[in-house]
């Protein structure tokens, strides 16, 4: 028989997710942003006493706060709704009808399952039908949906679900490249390895614009 917990490790340890959406409760944002923290800080207090650490010491006496302070304001930022960045768009006044590209996105997120840093890269590629984004909102997409517990696999279609929605096009598609330290720091400790992940929709799941889009960003992948 298979415990519970036993079977929620091999979940975590195969990073496996359940939903292209953050699972969220209905009463997540009933707190204040200082409500969680004055929270958190307990609790991390409760970390670090039971690891029998001392709180009293003049480095680890603010630890609790730094922290909880960073969960909600930093690293986990992206799970508040109110913090998605406005995403205007423009009239393709250039009648520009080719793959704009942008590559090479910064992505700092956290592993869900380990609450470990996730560092990569992400690039993301569209094809305007009469609209366009600025190119910043573009990363700022990337980094909302990336400061949140996250399963790589999710933060792709996500990703690329916003842009669908903002361009009002299906003919958008990101890929990304990313190590994961929860992979690289612990488990089986291989420091070499990354992991691709790739949501391609409308004309990029035609062989010859992925292969256009592939080339653009050198990532010579096969999915």
């Amino acid at each position: 028989m298979i415990h519970n917990d036993d079977l929620n490790d091999q979940l975590g340890e195969n990073h496996i997710g359940t939903s292209a959406r953050t699972p969220l409760r209905s009463d997540a944002f009933d707190k204040s942003d200082d409500e969680k923290i004055a929270l958190i800080k307990k609790d991390v207090e409760s970390i670090l006493t039971t690891l029998g650490l001392d709180l009293t010491d003049d480095s680890l006496k603010g630890t609790p706060n730094r922290v909880a302070k960073m969960f909600v304001k930093e690293i986990f930022g992206g799970l508040h709704p109110h913090k998605k960045p406005s995403s205007s768009t423009f009239d393709n006044k250039y009648k520009y009808g080719e793959m704009l590209v942008e590559k090479n996105i910064t992505i700092y997120s956290t592993c869900e399952h380990h609450l470990l840093p996730i560092v990569g890269r992400a690039h993301v590629a569209y094809i305007s039908n009469g609209t366009v984004v600025g190119l910043s909102k573009m990363n700022r997409i990337v980094d909302y949906f990336a400061k949140r517990p996250q399963v790589q696999e999710r933060l792709t279609i996500q990703i690329v679900q916003e842009l669908q929605k903002v361009l009002n096009t299906d003919d958008v598609a990101c890929v990304i490249d990313a190590k994961h330290l929860c992979v690289n720091s612990r488990g089986i400790r291989d420091i070499e390895s990354s992991t691709v992940t790739a949501e391609f929709g409308g004309k990029f799941k035609e062989d010859k614009v992925r292969r256009e889009f592939l080339d653009y960003i050198k990532l010579d992948t096969t999915f």
